[in-house]
């Protein structure tokens, strides 16, 4: 997979390549590149305004490029600088939107057959192709209910049983779950994603929500001001961010100012000066590969891979060890909350309920070097 370079039709079903935006002096994006293979689904995350709206705005065609190529299945559908538009009815792609956008007067299969009407199908095929999607998303029994008596979860079927009903070369999805409630909407992701992958159709999908991110995707996209951060499977974006934006963005995370002090010829290892309040302290990490001894950088370590010991107890041998003390122990349920607290500065971690140690005790904050991640700024 390329990032921001040339990038031929012929290496993906879907090719976006240097593809520019401006909205009069915002860059909304900025020379993006990427390539996603048939049947994959890939997952653009980012904060508001990041520019993934307006990318997969471009893909459908809802947005003109300033400038680069767009291709899907070999066709190529936007190159502004050869004259090259085609319009969105023309790129046969389906689309699910953050709204359900159920036509209230019309029943499931009405609404669902509605992506039907300018195919050249009897009704009997109509029928049929409407029965069978519907029962893919679990919604046989309600073919004939009016659409707007289902509930929230039942109408996001519906808007998704319209996208696929018509068999689009790819679809796309704009934040389609952020109008349920918790439980569903972490139902729903499962769901989408067994679906998905049952189909075999190439997705492109838009959201802020991390976690959402890592359960539908097969790649993950992290944009910010434009511009793509880092390109990965969920499980490298989570554990090998790319920079302090990416490590921040994605999960909790300890992040610290340092310095890299010493790199290992090998570079598996790398001794940083984290300054953590009014002091500092010396670690040892994982440094990325474009850090040398010397520059400035983001010490990063998640809360979950950080072990709380008593004062009096050793950490394992070649480990990190951070003392202070306990300023806050919050039971979040499955897990235990706490906040050390080093030279006024805090390092949140999370414990098993079993682990017990009381407010204001002197403690040891322990992690392995291979969970202490040295990124660029």
């Amino acid at each position: 997979m390329s990032v921001n370079g040339h990038v031929s039709s012929d290496e993906g079903f879907l090719v976006i390549d240097r593809i520019n935006k401006q909205f009069k002096e915002t860059k909304a994006v900025d020379n993006v590149s990427f390539t996603l293979a048939k049947g994959q689904f890939l997952t653009l995350l980012g904060p508001s305004g990041c520019g993934k709206t307006t990318t997969l705005r471009s893909i459908a065609g809802f947005e003109t490029i300033d400038s680069g190529r767009i291709s899907i299945d070999g066709s190529l559908v936007s190159d502004p600088t050869n004259g090259v538009n085609i319009p969105p009815e023309k790129r046969n792609f389906g689309m699910v939107f953050q709204s359900y956008a159920v036509w209230p007067h019309m029943t499931v299969a009405e609404n669902v057959a509605y992506g039907l009407h300018k195919a050249k199908l009897s009704r009997g095929d109509q029928r049929e192709r409407v029965q069978r999607v519907l029962a893919m998303v679990g919604l046989s029994g309600q073919i004939d209910r009016p659409a707007t008596m289902l509930s929230g979860g039942q109408q996001q079927r519906v808007a998704l049983a319209r996208a696929i009903v018509y068999e689009p070369k790819i679809l796309l999805f704009d934040e389609p779950l952020s109008n349920l409630d918790a439980k569903l909407r972490e139902r729903m992701r499962i769901e989408l994603r067994r679906l998905q992958a049952d189909l075999g159709i190439t997705s492109v999908y838009v959201t802020h929500d991390q976690e959402e991110a890592m359960v539908v995707s097969d790649t993950v996209i992290v944009m910010n001001f434009g511009e793509i951060q880092q390109i990965g499977p969920p499980t490298e974006i989570y554990d090998r961010p790319a920079n302090r934006f990416v490590a921040d963005f994605i999960g909790a995370a300890n992040i610290f100012d340092c310095v890299i002090r010493d790199v290992e010829a090998s570079r598996e290892r790398a001794q940083a000066e984290a300054r953590l309040g009014n002091g500092s302290v010396t670690v040892v990490g994982l440094p990325h590969h474009t850090l040398k001894s010397g520059d400035e950088a983001a010490m990063c370590v998640r809360n979950e891979n950080i072990q709380l010991l008593e004062a009096n107890q050793s950490a394992p041998e070649g480990w990190n060890a951070i003392k202070g003390r306990v300023g806050q122990r919050i039971n979040m349920g499955s897990f235990i909350d706490y906040t050390l607290m080093v030279n006024d500065a805090e390092l949140r971690l999370r414990t098993p309920r079993s682990v017990t140690v009381a407010e204001g005790q002197e403690a040891v904050a322990a992690f392995s070097p291979e969970h202490c991640l040295c990124v660029p700024n």
